[in-house]
């Protein structure tokens, strides 16, 4: 009672100095938040979140966080998507959390909840039937190209619209293949695979998607191989913080009651605490399965940085003209399942161990430090076991951030991304190339 009454005080005060300051209602554009904010007005402080007043005048009760979801499904990953939307129904939105799906199905590898196909618009809601998706379809859209980037704008800007909120997340949900490209895999280059139309979004696509859609806190990927520089520079401008693996992610994926049960309970969560959320949601599951991982979050306006302390250390690299120790620690530094993607900060570490060179050691030593301390802030990971199918792999080497790394000139493409345009790494990648 004392703090209503409290901001009835203080509103009452605002629009007593509103109307005494002559201010004019009845004008076209009048903005009450330009109107406050110009005015010298005498008030009990109001400690709590600055759009408090403003939603209360206003009778609006706004959500923290709308996290929205962009499941195509459409391809051999359909049974997942289903599963996971059971797992976020296992939560359930609120009023302070909107959990918001774009669901894609195709015919052929999944018949469950009635083996319905198109794409559908969810806002999750809670139940304990992990059967069946029983949350109300708000929007039927047919079939939509979920391999177009315009698509997911599209998503985002409707979601935003609907469900607005201080704080928003996207999900692209989907296979993912970072930058790197494989003549023996049809995934190449990107994100969101949709086999009816062929078509996925590739990197730049998906750098001008995040700036179409601005005004994103947080950008996850639930797919595999995208934490990468090229990937993250390529939407550093657009977004604050970026959650996603540098190896693939098992078919499971997210486990979305472990990620959006904390953010439900807590929806006062800041953007960092939300990505943080995610990364431990993915680590805690496969920890306790003892599954071999690898989950980050970077921080986006630090990957100028990234850039500027790589060229510094691949320019002291070439200069000190050691390139058989350069291939040596490229072949050793730990990859994944594309081999060409290896970890940054295990490939300067190895470089140090047998480097005679003053400069590339500061240097070496600069990035290291700046990997592990500015630009990735959070980092899970568990080494896997060996089994019939594939070696042991030491994941606990990975720090966060990968690059793509290979033995031969960088593929067709390569020269048309943000980061080989602004960065040396592409004239280093062949510099080590060259005989």
């Amino acid at each position: 009672m004392i703090r209503k009454i409290s901001l009835s005080a203080v509103a009452v005060s605002l629009l007593a100095s509103l109307v005494s300051a002559e201010v004019n209602f009845d004008r076209g554009g009048f903005d009450i938040k330009e109107e406050i904010s110009g005015m010298e007005v005498a008030a009990p402080e109001v400690t709590q979140d600055k759009n408090m007043l403003t939603d209360w005048l206003f009778g609006k009760s706004q959500a923290e966080w709308t996290i929205m979801v962009f499941g195509n499904g459409k391809n051999d990953l359909e049974p997942f998507l289903m599963k996971d939307l059971n797992e976020m129904e296992k939560v359930g939105s609120n009023s302070k959390v909107n959990i918001i799906v774009e669901a894609g199905r195709i015919a052929g590898y999944d018949s469950s909840d009635g083996d319905w196909t198109g794409v559908r618009r969810y806002r999750m809601t809670k139940d304990t039937d992990t059967s069946k998706v029983n949350s109300p379809v708000v929007e039927t859209l047919g079939d939509v190209d979920m391999g177009d980037y315009k698509s997911v704008v599209a998503f985002s800007n409707w979601a935003k619209a609907k469900y607005p909120a201080r704080k928003y997340m996207m999900i692209f949900w989907n296979h993912g293949s970072g930058w790197s490209k494989s003549l023996e895999r049809p995934i190449t280059k990107g994100i969101s695979y949709d086999e009816q139309s062929g078509n996925h979004i590739n990197t730049p696509q998906m750098g001008l998607a995040l700036k179409e859609m601005a005004g994103l806190d947080v950008v996850g990927t639930d797919a595999c191989l995208m934490q990468m520089a090229e990937v993250d520079y390529e939407i550093k401008d657009s977004v604050d913080y970026i959650v996603a693996s540098e190896e693939t992610e098992p078919g499971d994926g997210y486990t979305y009651d472990l990620f959006l049960g904390p953010v439900v309970a807590k929806p006062t969560m800041s953007p960092l605490e939300v990505g943080k959320a995610a990364v431990n949601g993915y680590a805690d599951h496969y920890d306790g399965i003892r599954q071999g991982h690898t989950q980050s979050l970077v921080k986006a306006s630090s990957i100028n940085k990234l850039l500027t302390l790589t060229d510094a250390f691949t320019g002291a690299m070439m200069a000190s003209g050691d390139k058989v120790l350069a291939k040596s620690a490229r072949d050793g530094a730990i990859n994944y399942a594309m081999d060409e993607n290896r970890d940054m900060y295990d490939f300067v570490r190895l470089v140090l161990e047998g480097t005679k060179s003053d400069d590339v050691k500061v240097k070496g030593r600069a990035l290291m430090g700046f990997i592990t301390g500015e630009l990735v802030l959070q980092n899970r990971t568990r080494d896997s076991q060996a089994s019939y199918w594939s070696e042991a792999k030491e994941y606990t080497l990975s720090k966060g951030i990968a690059a793509y790394f290979p033995n031969y000139t960088p593929a067709d493409g390569y020269s048309d991304l943000a980061w080989a345009k602004a960065s040396r790494w592409d004239e280093f990648v062949n510099w080590i190339n060259q005989p």
